[in-house]
């Protein structure tokens, strides 16, 4: 049986007016548009729904039982068909999973955090750690928002670019790098490094860049997240290269030092990412704003 839902809204409006006439003008159609209706719902319900005593019409013992029924079921169907786009901050419990880069947490989490227990204190993060291969969460709506270097080149995944930072030099205080009056791409070269891969690879972009001029470098190890990469760099003369901003706060407490690197590199971009399905959610884009501000500025207005 095909149902239509023009049906219920009449229905509801008849058993609420109690006349053909009263149910038309409340739902801004003519009578004899609405008397229609009234005979289609008969027919499909098999009950006369009103019947006329005298000048008035009297509802049915079907329709005085179904009619809170009725009232309840077509509330929910406009719920569901034009939901509100309100969003009440302070009673919303919800959990969000953030996959983000491990420094941008370190970076940008705190201050995200502060500002989501501020305004919706029913709300979770559950940030989690990347994984060592591309997975599909974001599409599975697993993940609800992402933050790394990588723009997401599937049609149904959103990539905003948020930021943008330099690849810098770490070194422990000390060591022979921090006395020369500049570094250069062949002394770059010579040191051992760590390299920072959560699929531990030994090459990457810096590698291509070396090529050219006959340099190549020597990579020692490989490290999952840039903090433990900055660990083995504390005691030793292994050399690392990261970005700047998520790696200033780090080097200052460790007391390693920072140099620039001798290589013309772009700035490598950070991008915040999620899937098309989110992009109207009035929650997930409250969210999207904060985290935006987070990775933009590394604080957010609490309020």
């Amino acid at each position: 049986m095909q149902l239509d839902l023009n049906l219920l809204a009449a229905l509801d409006a008849l058993l609420e007016e109690g006349s053909v006439a009263g149910a038309a003008a409340r739902l801004h159609v003519t009578a004899p548009a609405m008397s229609r209706s009234l005979g289609r719902i008969r027919r499909t319900t098999g009950d006369q729904i009103l019947v006329r005593t005298g000048r008035t019409m009297t509802p049915t013992p079907y329709a005085i039982a179904v009619r809170k029924q009725v009232h309840e079921l077509l509330h929910q169907v406009q719920g569901v068909l034009a939901p509100s786009r309100e969003l009440d901050l302070a009673t919303l419990e919800r959990t969000f999973t953030l996959r983000w880069h491990d420094s941008l947490v370190a970076l940008s989490g705190p201050a995200l955090l502060a500002a989501v227990r501020g305004q919706a204190p029913g709300v979770r993060l559950r940030f989690v750690a990347e994984s060592s291969v591309d997975t599909p969460e974001l599409r599975r709506g697993e993940v609800d928002l992402e933050a790394n270097a990588q723009h997401a080149a599937a049609p149904d995944i959103r990539a905003e670019k948020v930021g943008e930072t330099r690849l810098v030099i770490v070194v422990r205080r000390g060591h022979p790098l921090t006395r020369a009056k500049s570094v250069t791409a062949a002394q770059y070269a010579a040191a051992e490094h760590v390299n920072v891969s959560r699929r531990g690879n030994l090459g990457n972009a810096l590698d291509d860049v070396l090529a050219p001029l006959g340099l190549t470098r020597r990579v020692v190890a490989t490290a999952p997240t840039e903090a433990a990469a900055l660990e083995f760099a504390r005691g030793s003369d292994l050399l690392i290269s990261v970005p700047e901003v998520t790696t200033r706060a780090a080097v200052a407490d460790l007391g390693l030092v920072v140099l620039p690197l001798p290589l013309e590199l772009p700035s490598a971009p950070v991008y915040l990412s999620w899937h098309q399905r989110y992009d109207t959610d009035p929650a997930h884009a409250w969210l999207r704003g904060l985290a935006r501000m987070a990775l933009t500025t590394g604080s957010v207005d609490p309020t």
